[in-house]
């Protein structure tokens, strides 16, 4: 293995980080596992196989993620204890750096990993390649949807209601064969999430559970309610816990019963969907939708997600709004911005459904956002905190 291989280039970077980093500064190996693992340091000969000249390992991304964010501050180090500091707590020179340093570090290792493969046919073909799965790396590692390694995330939805089951085929449990996720309401937004969630938190565990069943584990870890209030239990509960100044009203026994209420300026608004009726066919036309983040009520370290609409579509655009590739950077940064440390916020969107299909709302765009709000700054509820 000459010094060019890839996988020693990786290593060396990440030597070099520990000890010469910052002059007058070295970090050791202790230091660092401490750094990386928090309340569960990693192994220091873990941090030695990263590190070696002679049969190096290549670290899972999330890795090389934390070492961005540790080596981007030397406040990181400067404390009793080591520690990574959340990118919302970055000053803008920080967060450049660590943004910097992951882009070097994702590059880097995507060489090695290419270098490692028998045929060479993970190694990247161009310099603007390695750059474009950077970028989709970083993206997805960024934003509401990335949580703290080592967190279960449970996605909940209603159980359709027994009369639909009754026409739908393969949802009886004793059909040779039965399909789970034909029980679960909003599967396009439930299919949209999951993907999302595992491909952004590959070291968490991601369960899907109907809302009727949640246990009390489920219920105090990253909570992400899907659907309203009708037919979701999960998202009563949680709605009556957060004292949010948003209340959706699903009585479907009346022409009018069907809204989202927001108290503005002091008086009562309703914004409701709006349908047109083409022969004889009531066509949607704009849902109304809810993205709401806050601490999780039943656990003030974890927190609550709800993307609700009146409509399926409606919940489904609250989803993709930070999942579609095309969006879901700047509507990150609009919440960073609009809401900085917030530990609770919502926003209340417009989502139009264009010849039959749902648009993603860019929430940078006033003709999408009807209502905002957000609560006092707290870390408490954030994705970043700890057990």
């Amino acid at each position: 293995m000459d010094g060019a291989d890839p996988r020693q280039l990786l290593a060396r970077r990440l030597r070099a980080l520990r000890e010469e980093r910052w002059h007058g500064m070295k970090i050791t190996q202790p230091q660092l596992a401490r750094a990386l693992g928090g309340d569960r340091p990693l192994s220091v000969p873990l941090i030695s196989s990263w590190e070696s000249q002679n049969n190096p390992k290549i670290p899972p991304f999330p890795r090389l993620e934390a070492y961005a964010a540790l080596f981007a501050t030397t406040r990181s180090f400067t404390g009793d204890v080591p520690r990574r500091i959340s990118p919302k707590d970055m000053n803008d020179e920080e967060r450049q750096a660590m943004n910097e340093l992951r882009q070097e570090l994702v590059q880097l290792r995507n060489g090695a990993l290419g270098a490692g493969h028998p045929s060479g046919a993970l190694r990247l073909a161009s310099p603007v390649a390695a750059a474009r799965v950077s970028m989709v790396a970083g993206s997805l590692n960024s934003g509401p949807w990335r949580f703290e390694d080592g967190n279960t995330i449970t996605i909940v939805c209603a159980q359709l209601p027994p009369d639909m089951l009754e026409r739908m085929p393969y949802t009886d449990l004793d059909d040779p064969d039965y399909i789970q996720l034909n029980r679960y309401s909003e599967l396009d937004a439930l299919f949209e999430l999951y993907g999302h969630l595992r491909a952004a938190n590959p070291a968490n565990q991601v369960d899907l559970r109907i809302a009727d069943l949640l246990t009390p584990d489920e219920y105090t870890s990253h909570l992400v309610s899907l659907g309203g209030v009708d037919w979701n239990q999960a998202t009563r509960s949680v709605i009556q816990g957060l004292a949010l100044p948003v209340r959706q009203v699903a009585d479907w026994t009346r022409a009018d019963g069907q809204y989202f209420e927001v108290e503005e300026n002091g008086r009562k608004v309703q914004h409701r969907a709006v349908l047109e009726e083409v022969r004889g066919k009531k066509i949607l036309r704009y849902d109304v939708a809810l993205f709401a983040r806050a601490a999780n009520p039943f656990n003030q370290k974890r927190t609550v997600t709800i993307c609700n609409g009146m409509y399926g579509r409606g919940t489904y655009a609250a989803v993709r709004a930070l999942t579609d590739a095309r969006f879901r950077d700047r509507n990150t940064e609009y919440l960073t911005s609009r809401f900085g440390k917030s530990a609770s916020y919502c926003i209340l969107m417009r989502v139009p459904i264009i010849n039959r299909a749902t648009i993603t709302p860019d929430w940078t765009l006033d003709d999408y956002k009807l209502f905002e709000w957000s609560g006092s700054a707290d870390a408490s509820g954030s994705a970043d905190a700890g057990e």
